[in-house]
């Protein structure tokens, strides 16, 4: 089954936002700043990609989002947020493969270039993201 998993990672003023394959391999990766909410850019990086389900945090929890993905047909696994009137049904089983990802920002944080934000630029920074990806990927 595809999963598509959403998360961020920030760190000195800039968001790191990867969309992971169900083994936690990355598929999409982008970057903004800091002060960007996390679902802004859920859409624009699920628009290529085309997964059954779409794992995400309480942060990814908007109607319009939701509303998103299952007119596409992707299963959005997304709790709600504790201030909704109506809960939607999530399902915690398939939920908690969300640590896959969390596993890859870990190995993310490991490469002290990325965790230290040396780069100024924002498309040599994603060079390095992507390039530290690969190294993922590879090992």
């Amino acid at each position: 089954m595809d999963q598509a998993i959403g998360r961020s990672l920030a760190g000195l003023s800039t968001k790191i936002h990867a969309i992971c394959a169900a083994l936690g391999n990355p598929v999409e990766i982008d970057i903004t700043p800091g002060q960007d909410a996390d679902i802004t850019q859920a859409e624009p990086l699920l628009e290529n990609i085309g997964p059954d389900a779409f794992l995400a945090d309480r942060a990814y929890d908007a109607d319009r989002l939701v509303d998103r993905l299952i007119q596409r047909g992707i299963t959005p696994v997304i709790p709600s947020k504790r201030n909704r009137t109506t809960r939607r049904k999530t399902d915690f089983s398939l939920y908690r493969e969300r640590n896959h990802v969390e596993r890859f920002f870990n190995k993310l944080r490991q490469f002290r270039a990325i965790a230290n934000r040396y780069d100024k630029l924002k498309s040599t920074f994603l060079a390095a993201v992507q390039f530290a990806s690969i190294i993922i990927l590879l090992n």
